[in-house]
């Protein structure tokens, strides 16, 4: 039998630091492993996770929308890259499905990767997001994760975690290693 939560909380992970995304992946792979039902919903990145999340048995993976890279949305196909323009109704299709995981109950954790960047980047109202999380199931639980946090999001949270990057190996030139940072 499913464990269920007797209370949702909203859970926040934001900052300029390493490990949001990590730290959402390890609270779904305990979830699941005590019987909660898991969505997990991924905006904006290449989407190099999903291998990685759909090891963890019994877990909703979607992933919607690519990469934003200094210079605009970026999709990498056959080395070379391109800038598509159906990312921002990727997102909002995202959003859609997101909206109709938290209402339907269905689910005891909904991770919402990287909806803060959705917000900075305004390809969705922060109005419609704070609606949702107002109006959902007692008993589910949200982590959102992503840097630029709005304030309004931060002062809605229940636990807010904010990621600071002291010193990292990118600013000697280190790219993203296979294995330990995807």
């Amino acid at each position: 039998m499913a464990a269920v939560l007797a209370r949702g909380y909203i859970q926040l992970y934001t900052g300029d630091g390493k490990g949001k995304t990590t730290a959402a992946i390890g609270a779904a792979l305990r979830a699941t492993q005590r019987g909660l039902r898991v969505a997990f919903i991924q905006f904006l990145k290449s989407g190099y996770d999903e291998e990685t999340i759909k090891l963890i048995p019994g877990i909703m993976y979607r992933h919607f929308g690519l990469d934003f890279q200094g210079n605009g949305w970026c999709l990498k196909t056959e080395g070379k890259t391109e800038s598509p323009r159906q990312v921002p109704q990727l997102v909002k299709d995202g959003w859609c499905l997101a909206k109709e995981f938290v209402n339907s109950g269905e689910y005891d954790l909904i991770i919402l990767d990287e909806l803060n960047v959705v917000l900075f980047f305004d390809l969705i109202s922060l109005e419609d997001v704070l609606a949702v999380l107002r109006n959902k199931p007692l008993q589910t639980e949200i982590i959102i994760t992503g840097r630029q946090a709005p304030e309004q999001l931060r002062e809605m949270a229940d636990l807010v975690t904010d990621m600071k990057e002291i010193k990292h190996w990118y600013t000697r030139g280190v790219k993203a290693r296979v294995g330990i940072e995807y």
